[in-house]
């Protein structure tokens, strides 16, 4: 509770408290879910106020290791707003500030490496509308050439622009990109392109052709999917993993 304190003493409001205790949750899920690269990737969260400032973690910690108060608040120029023992990735920076910076809806924005989304990254025709979950996010997928480490502020507008008004997004030859309003929404999004992901890389491995979905399917299936209320949806199931992160270690929330 000393943490959470000096942060309120730091005129850390308790909405913004509560956010961070929310993303710090959101770092033990992946970490628990495999969806780590060492110190590095990320997950931002915008925080209340008209600056577009947000949340990220802070760079050196493992995901098991981040925690409501050592969260780095930064603006979209990468500067860090407030106090902090920790300095920031300028690769997470770039990326995010790219999108937090043009897009109103993203509130939160995850990034990952897994070995099936970066696999699928990697080819030239990306995500094949295949399975059960690509199949529900036909036309929905942006797609950003690969320009190299994200470290370079000149590449942001190109994000953006190959962005436009999706929510996710396949970075060419580098990993995957999902956002929401809220850190349950674009979990659910993220999980659901992940999985598309890990069926299409297994099916390759099998070596035999898949089963063709019709566009008309896929269409069909996307509007299905969009017909039930994310918010609702997604809040449970990321609940869910957020009980079973309490029951392991509950230190995030410091």
């Amino acid at each position: 509770m000393t943490a959470q304190r000096d942060l309120r003493r730091n005129d850390i409001s308790s909405e913004e408290w509560a956010l961070r205790v929310e993303l710090a949750a959101c770092y033990r899920i992946f970490d628990r879910l495999g969806w780590t690269e060492l110190i590095y990737n990320h997950i931002t969260m915008r925080v209340p106020g008209p600056e577009r400032h947000f949340l990220i973690n802070p760079f050196g910690l493992h995901y098991s290791e981040v925690r409501a108060s050592n969260l780095v608040k930064v603006d979209l120029d990468g500067n860090i707003v407030g106090p902090s023992e920790w300095g920031i990735n300028p690769a997470g920076y770039v990326a995010h500030s790219a999108v937090h910076a043009v897009r109103a809806d993203a509130h939160c924005i995850m990034h990952t490496h897994t070995t099936a989304g970066l696999a699928v990254a990697c080819m030239p025709q990306g995500l094949e509308h295949t399975n059960f979950y690509s199949a529900q996010l036909y036309g929905q997928v942006a797609y950003h050439d690969f320009e190299g480490i994200t470290v370079d502020p000149d590449e942001r507008p190109r994000l953006a622009r190959d962005l436009g008004d999706k929510h996710y997004m396949i970075l060419r030859s580098h990993g995957l990109l999902a956002m929401g309003e809220t850190i349950p929404i674009a979990f659910a999004r993220l999980w659901t392109l992940e999985r598309a992901c890990q069926i299409q890389y297994a099916t390759k491995t099998m070596g035999g052709g898949e089963i063709p979905v019709p566009p008309e399917v896929c269409e069909r299936a996307s509007r299905q999917s969009l017909q039930f209320d994310p918010a609702a949806g997604a809040r449970l199931q990321f609940d869910a993993l957020v009980r079973q992160i309490d029951a392991k270690d509950p230190s995030y929330k410091l």
